[in-house]
């Protein structure tokens, strides 16, 4: 892997340029880690500095090297490969609560990731292979820290940065740090152009929903973007890992798709083990695009070690107990002996690839009753699942179980679970045997991954198509009245939503699809790690979208029309209304033009109210001065777009409901 050549550098610009809080809207911090023989991994340099504490920068040394007993064997001279981890982000202690780089809550919604609790880091590491040196060779790595999971962005700027640090050094850093502060702010769900040197990334961000909201639901979410409705633009990624290569590193285990996406779905554990770091990050962040556009909520590990915190707890684990909904991605083979509790293990990949691009020559793969596709050979595989000579490796390796693993590499599967959703052959026959040509693999991996990803996209979208009515915004009905509370949305309750989705039946896509216990499937979603979270976020978009409705319904709203026909007491009701929604949206704290046309509406319409009121009733409302004073504002229309007019203090249980 090396630089490209047409890849260079614009003049030297001064570090003083770089602006921390925009650098810190994509990256935390960028690393350099070397492996010292005496001492172990170091941290070299860490820029900006001070970002990380004394804890954190240990656990991402650890995290940032291929695992020293991992089953990767490569005697090449230098071998450079990229890969990801995802850490818990510890608090920080007292002492460094000062540091002025230390994260900081940025209340913005294209930075609302920068509370996350779990840290990105994105890993270049090059081993160099020399006789003369200790040990036969040396490691470095060039790590990207981030709260984000845009593997897009990141991947590819690694492949720029790493060869970069290995030409220049350190100065690579703050080179590349310069350009990413420069960049514009993330917006998730977009096409975004990133100048990087003389080159540009061109990304498509994972949207809103598919990304941890700890600080709460962006405004930039609408429902149109989220499930349970199907995407008009299926291109458009819908999930984490939208470039995770399905098909490349489940080539073996296609038949078990179906499988790995219901146990994902429902929050089962799950522990992939892989000969590389690369091929085990491919693996967790190809199963979580497989459930997109779901808010994937169980805690995912694309590379795992024994030196991470949260191992300790998961290692203590006595037999008989539930060990925790996660999906762990490793290399060392003694998690099979240390995490015996883990009800499903897979296992990927091949010990002889080489390098972060995963070769997609035909491998044998056998497992869980899984086919051995020679070739591919899609239109074969059910009948290959049945082979007698499938039938017996099945069964051997259920009886040897995962520990065979410690001694020859096989991909396969090991879980009781009984799959509910059927595999689609319509879908396998449609994918396109590459060959043995690396550059045609290349391309037909593209083909593959569209069509299953689009496939399990589909599949998503219409098992959650049944929770539709549950977050449905409504908008005032004709000739009602827009300045009355919106109705609460229809209240879940599962026991009811069960009874009435077996009442009904699950559609005729899933009908086709799964088997006579698809209700089960149901009821294990509604108790599992998934479901509450996205049900949540869901609904809080859906109860903003149906203020917005009725916002832009009073909007609409000829007011002197709608009281033409009203009572005195229902006139008086209506005033109450639109003075409570305009000291409402006074309140708000914006200032935009949108804020100020519905300022100007409002007050309009509550002069207008006040207008056909009968004088007494007038001189009543008038005897509280803070309305008295919101009416007087009313006729200073020149003031009325920067509405000062009434003090923040002013509430609305002041005005007679």
């Amino acid at each position: 892997m090396s630089r490209s050549p047409s890849f260079s550098l614009k003049p030297d610009q001064p570090i003083s340029q770089i602006d921390p809080q925009s650098l810190r809207k994509w990256v935390v911090a960028f690393c350099t880690i070397r492996f010292d023989l005496e001492q172990g991994q170091l941290i070299e340099d860490c820029f900006p500095p001070g970002s990380l504490t004394q804890e954190e920068e240990l656990e991402i040394a650890f995290s940032s090297f291929p695992d020293s007993v991992s089953q990767h064997h490569n005697r090449s001279t230098i071998h450079d490969c990229i890969f990801f981890f995802r850490v818990r982000r510890r608090p920080p202690k007292s002492s460094d609560c000062g540091n002025q780089l230390s994260p900081k809550p940025v209340h913005n919604n294209s930075d609302s990731n920068s509370i996350s609790r779990y840290l990105y880091g994105f890993v270049f590491n090059r081993q160099r292979h020399d006789e003369r040196l200790k040990r036969g060779g040396e490691q470095k790595s060039v790590v990207i820290l981030s709260h984000s999971p845009y593997s897009g962005v990141f991947k590819p700027l690694l492949q720029i940065m790493g060869p970069l640090y290995f030409d220049i050094g350190n100065k690579a850093l703050e080179h590349i740090a310069t350009y990413v502060s420069m960049w514009p702010s993330p917006v998730p769900g977009n096409l975004m152009e990133l100048p990087i040197g003389n080159a540009t990334l061109k990304v498509n961000l994972p949207p809103a929903h598919s990304l941890a909201s700890e600080g709460g639901i962006s405004l930039d979410e609408s429902t149109s973007s989220m499930a349970p409705f199907l995407p008009n633009n299926q291109s458009v990624p819908q999930g984490l890992f939208h470039d995770a290569d399905i098909f490349g590193i489940y080539r073996g285990l296609l038949l078990q798709l179906w499988l790995l996406w219901e146990l994902l779905l429902i929050g089962e554990p799950i522990l992939i083990i892989a000969p590389t770091p690369p091929q085990c990050c491919e693996a967790v962040a190809a199963l979580v695009s497989l459930i997109a556009p779901l808010l994937c909520s169980v805690d995912f590990r694309p590379y795992f070690t024994i030196h991470d915190p949260d191992f300790a707890p998961l290692n203590s684990l006595q037999e008989g107990q539930v060990f925790p909904p996660m999906v762990l991605g490793v290399t060392n083979l003694f998690f099979l002996k240390s995490l015996r509790n883990i009800p499903h293990i897979v296992s990927v990949g091949s010990p002889s690839l080489n390098s972060s691009r995963l070769s997609l020559a035909p491998r044998a793969s056998t497992g869980r009753m899984s086919a051995r596709p020679e070739g591919i050979g899609i239109r074969n595989l059910s009948l290959k699942k049945l082979s007698p000579s499938n039938l017996l490796n099945a069964v051997k390796l259920r009886r040897e179980g995962p520990l065979c693993l410690m001694t020859e590499h096989k991909e396969a599967i090991w879980s009781t679970y009984n799959a509910t959703t059927k595999p689609d052959t319509s879908i396998l026959n449609r994918l396109i045997d590459a060959g043995m040509s690396p550059r045609v693999e290349e391309s037909m991996s593209v083909v593959n991954n569209e069509i299953l990803r689009r496939h399990f996209l589909e599949l998503t979208t219409n098992f959650l198509a049944p929770f539709g009515p549950y977050f449905r915004a409504t908008t005032p009905s004709e000739g009602s009245s827009p300045f009355v509370d919106p109705p609460p949305l229809p209240t879940f309750n599962s026991d009811e939503f069960l009874g009435s989705l077996y009442a009904r039946g699950p559609g005729k896509f899933l009908a086709k699809r799964m088997r006579y216990n698809w209700l089960d499937l149901y009821r294990r979603f509604l108790k599992g790690q998934n479901f509450k979270p996205w049900f949540q976020r869901r609904r809080a978009v859906a109860e903003q979208e149906q203020q917005r409705l009725w916002r832009q319904a009073r909007m609409k709203t000829d007011i002197l029309q709608f009281i033409s026909k009203m009572s005195e007491l229902e006139i008086v009701d209506s005033f109450n209304a639109i003075e409570r929604y305009l000291l409402a949206e006074m309140q708000s704290g914006k200032a935009n033009a949108d804020h100020a046309a519905v300022c100007l509406k409002l007050k309009g319409d509550l002069e207008a109210v006040f207008n056909v009121l009968p004088k007494d009733m007038q001189q009543s409302l008038l005897l509280n001065p803070q309305r008295e004073a919101l009416l007087q504002g009313s006729h200073d229309r020149t003031n009325i777009t920067d509405c000062p007019l009434v003090q923040v203090a002013i509430i609305s249980s002041t005005s007679p409901r």
